[in-house]
């Protein structure tokens, strides 16, 4: 079944590209567009969409924080994810307070809107990844949730693909991820990566020795599918 979406943003060029990232997601079927907060308001009422797409800065009295706030009161089923050209830490907490379900840059990467709409569904995400941009929720030494997630599941030895597959993001995001990840814990690779965590108790289910990878965090040398299923 596919996930009923309404988008809305004043800036018809945002606009156009939102629903071009969108049209290839078969999971997604946009059911209506608005160029104002009211407008968004009438169609959503009307549509009764799964996920409203909206721009935090819509001019007018009905701004995106508002609208959200009105949507959530008469239709609560509806899940809000917020879109805005800020991704500083007061806008991300004001999205969430006024209402919102999940906040994304208009930095992000267009593959990974699909992707987090469906999260914001399942009530699994706040905050989408953006390139070039820290995230800003800490979760843990220095790590945000989403890099949290990641290392987690390199701990399982999976390959890039799977990762994005997994996590429901691009392959380039988790590529991107990865840097972070390295930088932030000084550390050369995936297997140095996951050793990091799991001796700070960030991994508390290494899970199966997929391609020796989690041998190799509890401090037995990894083989040789590991060392490549760790540059995939």
């Amino acid at each position: 079944m596919s996930i009923r979406v309404l988008v809305a943003d004043d800036h018809n060029l945002t606009l156009e590209a939102v629903k071009e990232a969108l049209r290839g997601d078969p999971a997604i079927k946009i059911v209506a567009e608005a160029s104002s907060g009211r407008q968004a308001l009438a169609l959503a009422t009307r549509s009764r969409p799964d996920v409203a797409l909206l721009d935090m800065h819509m001019p007018g009295s009905v701004d995106g924080l508002t609208c959200t706030e009105r949507i959530k009161k008469q239709l609560p089923e509806t899940r809000v994810v917020i879109i805005s050209a800020f991704n500083d830490e007061a806008s991300v907490r004001m999205a969430l307070r006024r209402g919102a379900d999940a906040f994304i840059s208009k930095a992000v990467d267009p593959r990974d809107i699909g992707s987090t709409l469906r999260t914001a569904v399942q009530r699994t995400v706040f905050h989408a990844p953006v390139d070039g941009v820290e995230g800003s929720c800490q979760a843990a030494e220095g790590l945000t949730e989403r890099e949290l997630a990641v290392i987690k599941v390199v701990a399982a030895g999976l390959p890039n693909k799977m990762i994005s597959e997994r996590l429901w993001i691009s392959e380039h995001t988790v590529k991107f991820h990865l840097t972070n990840i390295f930088r932030k814990t000084d550390t050369a690779n995936r297997t140095e990566a996951a050793r990091w965590a799991h001796k700070r108790g960030l991994i508390s289910d290494l899970g199966p020795a997929e391609g020796g990878l989690a041998a190799a965090v509890n401090g037995h040398p990894p083989s040789s599918a590991s060392n490549a299923a760790a540059t995939s």
